[in-house]
């Protein structure tokens, strides 16, 4: 039986899986993977255009567009074996991508979550914004990376190619085990998109499970193929998403606190969209605030938190905010932020 199974969603990317679909092809070991396009109820011919090019790959044809975070949970509740890798459509993987994460996964049973070196396709060099070299979050819940902080990136010059243990594996190139998937519950299909790698990697940490980068293997990344980095979308899916990961994550003690810090920040952040008379982002930020109020009390008014003592220990960046570190101490790159 294959070790690994290579999940690709896919909604209406019939283009995406012309331009990205032959590297899989060509740099996964069939002998050791399957390729799977779950697809999430297109209809611009996807299915057919994988079934005619790509015979050796599965299809998991679903007949609604379940999100991202659904999507996955439904194609991994199908498969069978101990490993699978949650990949983007819009991704270019190069020869010895997967071995290295299998590899490293077989030889520590206590990592849960593993991702490879990120590059950019867009800005040829540099590390892509979605994961970089692995994630991190501060104090606050804004997520950085190795060689990423907010929308400056770092030219890859291997100064992040060391094995590392990190917060949060990018959800563009997601190798886990299986069983720990399912019993971590999964990406919360409530996120849609955004944030879910994020919330996923706290459980694994909170159920003392290690996630990490292992840099040997690289992949390319073009990112915003979905939406946009200015789309008011995916401004309101991270600004609810990231409210919603620090309620359901933080232990209760002091949690009001820190959702109010993270608030005034947000605030300014609004103000930042006004000043620059982009209401319909401004009107996102509002309606991510107000949806996550009634989704706190709706959804998740019960729901078990976490216990972050022992992530302080092992990350002290979660001690600290990468907004004062950014904006008012001048820290672009994470080499800085222990100067």
């Amino acid at each position: 039986m294959k070790k690994v199974s290579v999940i690709i969603l896919n909604w209406n990317g019939i283009d995406l899986l012309r331009e990205y679909l032959p590297s899989v092809r060509q740099f996964t070991d069939p002998g050791i993977a399957d390729v799977i396009i779950a697809d999430n109820g297109s209809d611009d011919g996807s299915v057919d255009f994988v079934y005619r090019n790509y015979p050796d790959f599965r299809v998991f044809a679903m007949t609604e567009n379940n999100g991202f975070a659904q999507g996955y949970n439904v194609a991994i509740d199908k498969i069978k074996t101990e490993y699978c890798v949650l990949l983007n459509s819009d991704v270019r993987v190069t020869e010895g991508w997967l071995e290295p994460m299998l590899e490293y996964a077989e030889a520590n049973p206590d990592v849960a979550g593993i991702q490879p070196k990120i590059l950019s396709i867009r800005e040829e060099g540099k590390f892509e914004y979605a994961g970089a070299a692995g994630g991190f979050i501060d104090k606050y819940g804004f997520p950085f990376c190795r060689g990423r902080i907010f929308s400056t990136l770092e030219h890859d010059t291997g100064q992040y190619d060391t094995v590392k243990d990190i917060f949060w594996a990018t959800g563009a190139c997601f190798f886990t085990r299986t069983a720990m998937y399912k019993k971590a519950g999964g990406l919360d299909r409530e996120f849609f998109a955004h944030m879910e790698e994020i919330d996923l990697c706290w459980r694994f940490h909170n159920m003392g499970h290690r996630v990490t980068c292992v840099p040997l293997g690289a992949v390319y990344h073009l990112g915003g193929a979905t939406l946009d980095a200015e789309n008011p979308r995916k401004t309101y899916l991270n600004f609810r998403n990231s409210l919603l990961m620090l309620y359901k994550n933080l232990p209760s003690a002091g949690r009001n606190k820190t959702l109010f810090i993270r608030k005034v920040f947000d605030a300014f952040a609004a103000l930042r969209f006004l000043l620059k008379g982009d209401l319909k982002n401004l009107s996102a930020v509002y309606d991510a605030h107000t949806d996550a109020s009634s989704m706190i009390k709706s959804i998740y008014a019960n729901h078990k938190k976490g216990d972050e003592s022992n992530l302080l220990g092992k990350f002290p960046y979660a001690r600290r905010s990468i907004v004062i570190d950014y904006y008012l101490k001048g820290k672009k790159k994470f080499s800085s932020l222990n100067e």
